[in-house]
């Protein structure tokens, strides 16, 4: 009896360890599914003259739909270990964003403690981050539309290091291994963000370089360089308004190509009531080389059902100068050069 007693309370021990081991971990499946229409005017045809529109179904105007698995666990010590998997897809036509067909956003392992928080893998790329200075949340009407869409761009084989907040400031930084043959710089990526927040404001800038596959800056909206600085205030608790600058370089980019452009901006969000907020913004970006310049106006809301469900519908405008033909989206959909183009999208956005 006295070894079936010993074996009882063993196994009762053991379950009491695995039961706690199993609170000190979780995983959690996540998502966003966005879906509605969209319409563009003026498109140029394929000889470059215009007048063409088009209806389509809005997949990621709004934001991009995306199913994910997360979790993390107690090392203990003030230290976690994490990984995230998760991939974005358009949810009306059933396909991934690009080529990969499941973790196309991000992939990663991380530990973090008091001293911050390391990632291993791949994720957005930090220029990303102008999320916080965009007043549309990043929409195909927003910040990436007048450089065609210069910090979607993701981070492969990354390596990111965050610190912790001191007193409102924080600071990552980040880099993608090209994983070329002879050569460090091949492929590769680097980035800083730098920010600082209070309760009222924010600011931050961010410094990122993408080059391309011998190393150099040749495409000024591909591979290039980029400087962001910009910063929010939130007045009177309903009104957040939103300023920005970007510099975009590109030293290696032909003759034939502009080299420089500067992307300016400013919005703001308004919550009319509890479950409506309206957004305004303006952009406005110049290039060098005379390759034109572009402004663009963009009027939205989101209509809030739930705290999971919410209605959106966003028009815009853009206006090109004679040897600019930027779209009203972040989309290869352009108007002739010189030319005017309109767009809306309206729909509905889940997350789970």
């Amino acid at each position: 009896m006295k070894h079936g007693f010993q074996a009882a309370t063993a196994t009762f021990c053991l379950c009491i360890a695995a039961a706690g081991a199993q609170a000190q971990s979780s995983v959690t499946l996540y998502g966003r599914a966005v879906a509605g229409a969209d319409y563009q005017n003026n498109i140029a045809n394929p000889d470059g003259k215009g007048r063409g529109h088009l209806w389509r179904h809005a997949g990621n105007q709004w934001g991009t739909s995306l199913l994910g698995v997360k979790g993390s666990e107690d090392l203990g010590g003030g230290m976690r270990a994490f990984f995230v998997l998760e991939g974005g897809f358009d949810l009306p036509a059933a396909k991934p964003n690009g080529a990969d067909l499941l973790v196309n956003r991000r992939s990663y392992v991380g530990l973090e403690d008091y001293w911050g928080k390391l990632v291993l893998g791949k994720n957005l790329s930090i220029a990303n981050d102008v999320w916080y200075l965009d007043p549309t949340g990043q929409q195909f009407i927003g910040t990436a539309t007048l450089v065609r869409g210069r910090s979607w761009q993701g981070n492969d084989n990354g390596i990111e290091y965050t610190t912790p907040k001191w007193g409102g400031f924080s600071a990552t930084v980040q880099t993608g291994l090209g994983e070329q043959l002879d050569g460090f710089t091949k492929l590769r990526k680097d980035g800083i963000s730098l920010s600082y927040t209070a309760p009222s404001f924010e600011v931050r800038a961010i410094y990122d370089v993408a080059r391309d596959k011998n190393g150099k800056y040749t495409e000024l909206f591909n591979t290039s360089k980029e400087l962001t600085l910009g910063g929010t205030a939130t007045l009177f608790d309903d009104l957040k308004m939103f300023v920005g600058y970007q510099r975009l370089s590109a030293p290696d980019a032909p003759l034939n190509a502009p080299s420089k452009a500067n992307h300016y901006w400013v919005g703001a969000n308004y919550k009319l009531t509890p479950w409506l907020t309206l957004i305004g913004s303006m952009f406005r970006v110049e290039q060098n080389r005379n390759a034109g310049s572009a402004n663009l106006y963009m009027l939205g809301a989101n209509y809030v059902l739930s705290k999971r469900t919410l209605l959106y519908a966003s028009v815009g405008k853009v206006y090109n100068s004679a040897n600019a033909n930027f779209s009203v989206e972040a989309t290869n959909n352009n108007p002739p050069m010189g030319g005017k183009q309109s767009g809306t999208y309206f729909g509905i956005s889940h997350t789970f």
